[in-house]
């Protein structure tokens, strides 16, 4: 047994341990996924601004070069010394090479310039003239520019023009270089001439890379029609159409995908001369440079992971506590051995107080006495749980397609001797639910009170109101007969209206007991009927009065404390008096009449102090106002008969605890059922049998049982089964474990004790 509940422990400890390591593990996984991925993002944007940033600086430093190359072009175009004639005359000539010698100095990305006028064959440099087949076919030779595409570009170029990087033979050896053509003079719509730039590639990705020194990616320069005029390129080089995505990007970062992986890219434009600055950088270099944080938020989300999983631990074995409790309380109620296969513990538990709610079965009459009480007293609430007791109790009929009304009986014969007690009793039991098939009736009963008096709540189809009151008539006939064949008592019977409503059960209780106690007006023989007693009193004249009836009803629930009733009662009576209209005279008097009724009662009860408000209540303008004054007057008298009620239950409360020392020997004595029996509601009884014993009703009833077992155990040799059948239980087991527990030894050893300390004695 202890190894099928070590397995069952570990179960339910492993099923509550990884439901609180979920509980914690899947928000600290979304806060540490949210953490990294803020921290990759920011660490992005902060790379991407740093690009930027660098980029503009790029952009800014080669236009300020390129603005030195237009500088120059706009001083030789003039420059008195490189005019065309000075720059051929034979004299004159050495200055204009030595200007240009000089020009040529004052850029620092320059590797040669060339000055040429157009429809010449020579051109002219800071080495001095020389023929253009020698310059572009010998000493500087494109790989693409010919030499013929150059000497047009020369005579043609009416606006400056720049020729991307490409491979150019310099004596030996190959460089990439630019080419940029100026004509002169510039912004002229007729140059005469045009000075060409060769500009080595790297003295322009020597400043980008410079400038982007931390920067692992590619960079790029495009000119205005998209060209790449030049790249620092780390890897594969992009194919051409991603080449196109990157030349007409807008200024900002981007993240693409080029040549299928992830980028981050950052593009600046110049204002200058339209040319875009790209970088590029693959995504997971971000990642890269988060490593660390990768591991300090791996080592804080482990160090959490193994805290969280400590006190997963913890916490499971605390809740596994109160269900081992349980396990206790379920093997206590439990009459047989536990289950040999059961899932766990809940299994366990679940198929234990399955097994014991047959038992329940016998609770079954005072479930459905306190659903009664409930209805007669306030009926039907918004409640599901209860209105689900009440039609598994079967006191409604399904559908709503029943009608229902509540009867009162008094027992005429107030003798109290046993035998009359025994009589009663007899027709409790009787009268505690039958049917009358011929009807399809169901009578159901219960002791409402203390007084004598038991209440019936009958149920009957729906059907036609003429049948109806001929069938309440012949079943009130039996109910009488039922009693005076079974008794000697003679019973007064009361009879409240007929209701549709299961709800309204209440208002017709209060009539019912509005017609037992004025059964000497209106009444027949020993049965009094609500709707037989006072009606409207016409005259020829048409005017008329309040209904008795109205009135008796609001006087009963004002006695009765049913504050509801009362409330509605004043409602419809104020209502009527609204609808017929009464002359003012009348009216006065009808309005008179009703708060009369409110202060007669209230004197009947000993409230005085409602009289010191009827300054107050007299004064009154309207119907409406009146009605709220005599709602809230109605609302204090009902409170006050709840609170005699209670107050005055000092005796009751006595012969409570005379019945339980008296009963507690029978095995169905419960709270429910003694507060059942003197119709007082179970919280108020354990309130109150607490304060006048000291003990819950439950520890009483177990020290009395407790009590007489040591005294049968010391005074009698009666087998233990039969001691604890005598003291009210039918679970030994049961009464073991509680006697051990509180004494300190079994039933048996305690009689073994006290019987060697008499023989010693």
């Amino acid at each position: 047994m202890r190894s099928v509940r070590s397995v069952f422990q570990s179960r339910l400890l492993l099923k509550y341990a990884l439901s609180y390591i979920l509980m914690f593990l899947i928000p600290l996984s979304g806060v540490t996924f949210f953490v990294y991925d803020n921290a990759v993002k920011n660490l992005r944007y902060e790379i991407e601004q740093s690009n930027l940033n660098q980029l503009n600086q790029v952009r800014l430093t080669i236009d300020d070069r390129m603005t030195e190359l237009h500088d120059i072009s706009f001083k030789i175009a003039y420059d008195a010394r490189l005019t065309p004639y000075m720059v051929r005359h034979p004299y004159y000539s050495r200055d204009a090479i030595l200007a240009l010698s000089s020009y040529k100095a004052n850029s620092q990305i320059l590797e040669d310039l060339f000055l040429y006028y157009r429809g010449d064959s020579v051109i002219y440099s800071s080495n001095g003239l020389t023929d253009l087949n020698v310059v572009f076919d010998k000493l500087y030779r494109f790989e693409n520019w010919k030499r013929e595409d150059v000497v047009r570009d020369l005579n043609d170029a009416k606006q400056t023009m720049i020729r991307p990087a490409e491979n150019v033979s310099v004596y030996s050896r190959t460089e990439p270089m630019l080419a940029l053509l100026v004509p002169i003079k510039p912004n002229d719509p007729y140059p005469y001439g045009t000075m060409v730039y060769l500009l080595n590639e790297s003295k322009l990705t020597g400043v980008m890379n410079t400038i982007l020194s931390d920067f692992t990616g590619s960079s790029y320069i495009f000119d205005q029609n998209g060209r790449v005029l030049t790249s620092s390129s780390h890897g594969a080089a992009l194919p051409q159409e991603d080449l196109d995505v990157l030349s007409s990007l807008s200024a900002g970062t981007h993240r693409l995908s080029l040549d299928g992986e992830q980028q981050s890219v950052v593009s600046v434009q110049s204002q200058l001369n339209g040319w875009t600055y790209v970088t590029t950088m693959p995504s997971y270099q971000f990642f890269s440079r988060v490593a660390h944080i990768q591991t300090l938020i791996a080592l804080v989300f482990g160090i959490a992971v193994a805290a969280g999983i400590i006190a997963a631990m913890v916490l499971a074995r605390r809740q596994y506590h109160p269900i081992k409790d349980l396990m206790e309380f379920a093997r206590q109620i439990s009459n047989g051995p536990e289950p040999a296969k059961t899932r766990n513990e809940w299994e366990w538990i679940r198929q234990t107080i399955h097994d014991y709610s047959a038992r329940i079965d016998m609770q079954e009459p005072f479930v459905r006495n306190q659903c009664m009480l409930l209805l007669l007293k306030h009926g039907k609430p918004d409640d599901p749980e209860i209105e689900r007791m009440i039609a598994e109790t079967g006191l409604e009929f399904p559908n709503g397609e029943g009608l229902y009304f509540s009867v009162i009986i008094a027992w005429g014969d107030s003798r109290k001797e046993e035998k009359s007690w025994r009589e009663r009793h007899l027709l409790q039991e009787m009268l505690s639910y039958f049917e009358l098939p011929d009807m399809d009736a169901r009578v159901y009963g219960v002791e409402f009170s203390h007084e004598d008096r038991f209440a019936l709540m009958v149920s009957l189809p729906a059907g036609d109101r003429d049948a109806i009151q001929e069938q309440t008539v012949r079943l009130i006939d039996l109910i009488r007969v039922m009693v005076l064949e079974n008794s000697r008592l003679v019973p007064t019977i009361g009879v409240g209206s007929v209701y549709d409503d299961l709800g309204r059960l209440n208002q017709s209780f209060i009539e019912a007991a509005t017609a037992l106690e004025h059964r000497n007006v209106g009444s027949s023989g020993s049965v009094t009927y609500f709707d037989h007693l006072g009606e409207f009193a016409s005259s020829a004249s048409g005017s008329f009065w309040i209904p008795k009836k109205s009135l008796l009803k609001l006087e009963q629930s004002l006695k009765q404390g049913n504050e509801s009733v009362a409330a509605e009662m004043i409602a419809d009576i104020m209502a009527t008096i609204r609808d017929e209209s009464p002359q003012a005279y009348l009216l006065r008097c009808l309005q008179f009449e009703l708060l009369n009724t409110l202060l007669r009662t209230a004197s009947e009860l000993g409230m005085n102090e409602a009289f010191r408000r009827l300054p107050g209540l007299t004064s009154f303008e309207t119907a409406e106002e009146l009605e709220a004054k005599l709602i809230t007057l109605a609302s204090g008298i009902c409170r006050q008969v709840e609170r005699n009620i209670e107050t005055g239950q000092a005796s009751l409360i006595d012969d409570i605890v005379a019945y339980v020392d008296e009963q507690f020997t029978d095995y169905t004595m419960s709270l429910e059922h003694v507060a059942l029996k003197y119709s007082i509601s179970t919280s108020y009884l354990s309130r109150a049998f607490k304060e006048k014993t000291g003990s819950n009703f439950s520890q009483y009833v177990w020290r009395c049982r407790k009590e007489k077992a040591i005294r049968l155990l010391v005074s009698s040799s009666s087998p233990l089964q039969e001691i604890v059948e005598q003291v009210g239980y039918f679970d030994a087991p049961n009464f073991i474990r509680k006697f051990k527990k509180e004494i300190g030894c079994t039933p048996g050893q305690y009689r073994k004790l006290h019987a060697s300390n008499q023989t010693g004695a």
